[in-house]
């Protein structure tokens, strides 16, 4: 996500007591340890854990959520706002400070083709910032404002195979139980990052991430966040195990001086190439990887829930559909704040301008960059696409009799339907249209509109939610700007998120159909009609079993 600029207000106090005598305060910074232990990795889990747990929607109301408990160490007003790609590397700072543990950071990165955080090619470390105490202390909100203006989206597109020169801050770890944890990232190479938070038994990685306006929401791991090449470093990554060395400890028993000696991809236990090349480690593509489990053959999705929970093939149909529906729902509730945001604004009341920025999911525009929602939107379709064919397999699987399928039901047609229905009902959005009626949404509503609704944030609320028919005749949208809605059903067809390309299309060219403005159909995502169209086929007997 784009390098946003931030505000960073700070109330600095000298340390002593409270008022009250309650605790000291201290904003200095000591180290006492050499490097992250096991027990210092796993208290970092639990700390992101504690947070992604609580409904912190901002940097700031996460860090003083009594959820965190070093609020009170933290100066008064301290206020961090940060986009997706700073908010891992906060959470890992800030917990460093307040145990006295070391830390550095890659402090700039080059490479070609442009902007750094899209392009083609990998990007390479060229310089790092190791915290170090000389003697009296680091300044701890100080090393904060340092590392915030250095880390962004481009910091994480590093060939994860690289080994030369200026390490990457991560590496890239086996899919396995213990090396997807709270507090792994994972990284989206169209510019997305988030910081897994919890991981359940059934292999499921639930994410923290941070936006623009610098709201914090929640989801589940998956197809939102594509497979990436080797080269550029996307998918799962773990922070990378360094030392302290050439430290002296001073009369207080602070670590002073030295620098931070970096493990080499080698010499990390768990690090995995797999979620690149695939189990039999053959693939130069990700596309082509191949991904087994105890030789059974799997998709890259089916197989990171498998081999992250130790080995869980079964999978309940019902439960997973209600899982999915939820996780959906919130990327709706969070893409709603957004339209809200813009409506708010007035944004639907300014004319169009003549052209769309230069890459609608990367504007230097700050106006398109804060109110627009194409790179959301590309997410959650690509999350109804793989919700598609999660549930097509399913259901083969189920006709096929394969033992995968734990389902203690006889009408599993019926029981789909059933759970279809209740969780849809209970995803509802209501916006006020144009003319300021209320208009309420089901799930089945916005997944039937999901391709119709407009990432433009000039457009009517009405084409903000796909409205056709009776529902739409409240828009106050000009003829022009109607024509540009439809000029841009080809960009909402698309899926993949073209960050390298250049966008800056008129009317003309959208209605001509120029050269990557977009594609002429879509996937189909429609499950209700999937599951309306299964067939009424009852199992023998001996399939069902014990269900969630």
């Amino acid at each position: 996500m784009r390098r946003v600029a931030f505000a960073f207000a700070l109330v600095l106090m000298a340390a002593g007591l409270s008022a009250g005598g309650a605790e000291a305060r201290s904003f200095v910074w000591r180290i006492t340890k050499d490097h992250w232990s096991a027990a210092d990795e796993k208290g970092f889990g639990q700390f992101v854990q504690a947070l992604g747990n609580t409904d912190c929607s901002s940097s700031e109301s996460c860090l003083r959520n009594p959820a965190n408990p070093y609020r009170r160490l933290d100066p008064e007003g301290m206020d961090i706002d940060t986009d997706c790609a700073k908010w891992p590397y906060l959470l890992r700072a800030y917990y460093a400070w307040h145990n006295g543990l070391p830390f550095s950071f890659v402090s700039a990165v080059s490479g070609e083709g442009g902007d750094l955080r899209f392009t083609k090619s990998s990007n390479r470390a060229v310089s790092r910032h190791d915290v170090i105490d000389y003697g009296n202390g680091i300044d701890g909100p100080q090393a904060l404002r340092e590392l915030m203006a250095s880390v962004f989206s481009g910091t994480y597109r590093i060939d994860a195979g690289e080994t030369r020169g200026v390490l990457s801050d991560f590496y890239s770890p086996a899919i396995q139980p213990g090396s997807i944890r709270p507090g792994t990232v994972v990284y989206d190479i169209n510019g997305h990052v988030g910081i897994i938070y919890k991981v359940d038994a059934d292999g499921r990685a639930y994410y923290m991430d941070a936006h623009p306006d610098f709201s914090i929401s929640r989801s589940v791991y998956g197809a939102q966040f594509g497979q990436s090449p080797m080269q550029l470093g996307g998918g799962f990554k773990n922070w990378r195990p360094f030392r302290l060395v050439g430290a002296h400890r001073n009369q207080e028993g602070f670590l002073v001086g030295g620098h931070m000696a970096f493990a080499e991809n080698s010499q990390i236990p768990d690090f995995s190439l797999v979620q690149y090349q695939g189990t039999d480690g053959r693939a130069k593509d990700p596309l082509k990887a191949r991904f087994s489990y105890n030789g059974i053959e799997l998709g890259f999705y089916e197989y990171v829930r498998v081999a992250v929970s130790g080995g869980r093939m079964d999978f309940n149909p019902i439960y997973e559909l209600k899982e999915t529906i939820q996780t959906m729902c919130n990327d709706l509730h969070d893409r709603d704040q957004f339209v809200q945001q813009a409506i708010a604004e007035g944004f639907q009341n300014k004319p169009h301008p003549g052209r769309l920025p230069e890459n609608i999911y990367a504007s230097a525009n700050q106006d398109w960059e804060t109110y627009s929602t194409p790179s959301r939107d590309a997410r959650l379709r690509a999350a109804a696409v793989q919700f598609y064919k999660d549930m097509q397999q399913m259901i083969q699987l189920w006709i096929d009799r394969d033992p995968r399928i734990v389902y203690d039901g006889q009408f599993l047609k019926q029981d789909l339907q059933a759970e279809y229905r209740k969780a849809s009902d209970a995803c509802t959005i209501t916006y006020l249209s144009s003319d300021k009626r209320p208009v309420t949404l089901t799930f089945d509503d916005m997944m039937h509109r999901l391709f119709a609704m407009s990432f433009d944030p000039y457009d009517c609320v009405e084409y903000r939610w796909g409205a056709t028919g009776d529902e739409a005749d409240s828009c106050t949208d000009d003829s022009n700007k109607r024509r540009w809605y439809e000029a841009e059903q080809r960009l909402r067809n698309q899926i993949d998120r073209t960050y390298g390309a250049t966008m800056a299309f008129d009317l003309a060219d959208l209605e001509h159909h120029a050269k990557g403005s977009g594609v002429d159909s879509h996937p189909p995502i429609d499950v209700k009609a999937l599951i309306d169209n299964m067939g009424e086929r009852v199992p023998f007997t001996g399939m069902a079993a014990v269900g969630h």
